[in-house]
């Protein structure tokens, strides 16, 4: 029986471990054939170990993805080793978390660059790839699913330059979505809620009931929505910010526009402080900041 992605070709980036390492098996097991990408080359050998002991077909990548070469030829090594690429999964990402007054530049330049760049990069490149073959008569079903936060979408508190970072991916996804489109390509994006390294000392103690079962906060839990979203039956899905923790789904509700006055001219600063008031009585209420009083 053809399963969901069957020899559909995934790149999935930061596939060493956690949730990325979740999405690169769950591919495998719908029939996938995986690039498993991740700077760090032991797990990611042991990520292809288990795919093919389980009878998948895998490949390892160590590429920086934030690296513009390197980005590149995560690409190439997809299209090298199995013909073509089919759905590019973003993923790769670290945090290093500070309230803004003791955030170092080095930190807030290293985490915006692994993030934001490091999705900005290989969906170029993979988008590149997708124009060509689809100006040669070969469009692909193609897929990309990007990854950004709860933090990304609302904020939270001593994660400036990850919220900035996520944010920026999410309005990222949507820009994608609207120009890769005429090429056969969905972008979407997921805010996932789940225990990683990243996430560990948050949700430490978010364990399952033992008379559940069912752990809410595992990293497997993001993954069908991804493999679905990686699939064919998907087209009709793009532009879209899906969250997901446990066995809930849910679309994101995106910035758009609100409650508005037009005067017909230019106002008079002394003249904005009651209409501002109006406004915000009109407007709903933003939803709070993660970890705001």
């Amino acid at each position: 029986m053809s399963r969901l992605c069957q020899d559909r070709v995934v790149v999935v980036t930061g596939a060493g471990r956690g949730i990325g390492r979740a999405h690169a098996l769950a591919f495998a097991a719908e029939g996938a054939l995986v690039v498993v990408n991740d700077v760090d080359d032991g797990p990611v050998a042991e990520a292809v170990t288990e795919i093919e002991a389980l009878g998948g077909k895998a490949v390892a990548s160590t590429d920086d993805v934030a690296d513009w070469a390197g980005a590149e030829n995560l690409v190439n090594t997809a299209v090298a080793h199995f013909g073509r690429l089919d759905v590019l999964v973003n993923n790769a990402g670290f945090v290093r978390d500070r309230m803004l007054v003791n955030l170092a530049e080095d930190e807030w330049d290293a985490v915006v660059r692994v993030h934001l760049k490091g999705h900005f990069a290989p969906l170029r490149h993979a988008g590149a790839y997708w124009r060509a073959e689809a100006k040669a008569g070969r469009a692909r079903a193609a897929r990309v699913i990007n990854t950004s936060s709860g933090a990304g979408l609302l904020g939270s508190v001593g994660q400036g330059n990850y919220s900035a970072a996520k944010a920026g991916i999410a309005g990222l996804t949507v820009v994608a979505a609207a120009e890769l489109a005429r090429y056969g390509v969905t972008v979407n994006a997921i805010a996932p809620s789940a225990r990683t390294r990243m996430t560990e000392d948050v949700f430490a103690g978010m364990m399952a009931p033992p008379e559940s079962g069912f752990d809410a906060m595992a990293p497997e839990n993001v993954s069908p929505l991804v493999v679905w979203l990686g699939s064919a039956e998907s087209a009709a899905v793009t532009g879209r910010v899906f969250e997901v923790e446990g066995g809930k789904v849910s679309v994101a509700q995106p910035w758009r526009h609100g409650p508005a006055t037009d005067k017909g001219a230019r106002w008079e600063p002394a003249e904005l402080g009651p209409v501002v008031a109006e406004l915000l009585e009109r407007a709903p209420a933003p939803e709070p900041v993660y970890g705001a009083n």
